[in-house]
């Protein structure tokens, strides 16, 4: 029998290198040899336990590039290159890309764009694909000034980039990072007070029509949700973590009377397949250069048998698990 190495969750915090036989193919189904896998935030937080639907023991693992080594039945998807990301299975109900190989349905093979490197491609889809789920679920136009909260982060680079290539009028960011120069610092005790002025500053007292928020925190987001514009939308990604209070309030008299809309958006909701989808709807985006992924240099690889010390150890890095 054929095996692999693989990363494996086998209990709450409990990760380990294990030898694993290499996927038998059912019909419809393709094998890709891995050669980068990204460690997401959320992939770190799926070793510990905090995503209930995950069944163990489970190879994690979400966004990753690899080449087709087979299909079921045989099809003209064998030798290309390819890049793809989780939906609510993969990593989580069944194995992901944290191998040296992984079956997907081939409705949900994705070829590489051109533009990206094998291991750009394995650190977009997760990022991409949610900033996508954001806009659309507000249904942004190119009549919206659009804020991103958080834009310095993986999602809200990619937010920020996609409304610019939906033509948005407006385009505000709002970040931690005062080096990254974002249109308003939001840190220190007064952020949310600074968030609220500079909005009411900047849009003329008007406020936004969509804010797209990649951070979670409630004061911040009862500061946006009082600036949003006459039928504003507010999207969001994120919540506090831990014992910290998760309840949130607003005036609801001022919410119906603006006509105002509040959704959360989770990346884990959509199927393999639909996520794939995604990523085809942002190809000819990320082909023509409207769409630019980090750097290669952003991230540091590792191989995949260090990866539990210089990869889930190293929260807040940029790691890349190198297969080959």
């Amino acid at each position: 029998m054929a095996t692999m190495k693989a990363l494996q969750i086998t209990g709450t915090k409990s990760l380990s290198i294990n030898t694993l036989p290499i996927p038998i193919l059912k019909s419809g189904q393709a094998l890709v040899k891995v050669y980068y896998s990204c460690i997401h935030p959320s992939d770190r937080l799926n070793a510990q336990g905090l995503f209930p639907s995950t069944t163990l023991p489970r190879v994690p693992g979400r966004d990753y590039s690899g080449v087709v080594t087979e299909t079921n039945p045989t099809s003209n998807w064998i030798g290309k290159e390819v890049y793809g990301t989780s939906g609510s299975s993969l990593g989580f109900t069944s194995d992901g890309p944290h191998a040296q190989y992984i079956c997907v349905p081939q409705d949900a093979l994705v070829e590489k764009p051109s533009t990206l490197s094998m291991l750009q491609a394995a650190t977009v889809g997760v990022p991409f694909t949610t900033g996508l789920i954001c806009l659309r679920r507000a249904s942004v136009s190119s009549t919206d000034s659009v804020l991103v909260i958080g834009s310095t982060g993986a999602v809200g680079t990619a937010a920020v980039q996609m409304a610019r290539a939906m033509g948005c009028k407006r385009i505000l960011t709002a970040a931690r990072r005062e080096e990254a120069k974002p249109d308003i610092v939001i840190s220190g005790e007064s952020a949310a007070e600074t968030l609220a002025l500079r909005i009411g500053e900047m849009t003329g007292g008007r406020g936004v029509d969509v804010v797209v928020d990649t951070v979670g925190d409630l004061a911040l987001m009862g500061a946006a949700v009082e600036k949003l514009a006459q039928k504003g939308r507010y999207v969001w990604i994120a919540a506090p973590r831990g014992e910290a209070s998760k309840n949130f309030s607003f005036d609801i008299f001022q919410a119906y009377r603006k006509e105002l809309m509040l959704a959360g958006c989770n990346s884990v909701s959509p199927t393999v397949e639909d996520a794939a989808e995604l990523l085809r709807f942002l190809g000819d985006w990320v082909e023509n250069g409207s769409l630019c992924p980090q750097d290669e240099t952003s991230f540091r690889k590792v191989n995949l048998e260090d990866c539990i010390e210089d990869g889930y150890g190293k929260a807040g890095e940029r790691v890349v698990i190198k297969m080959v």
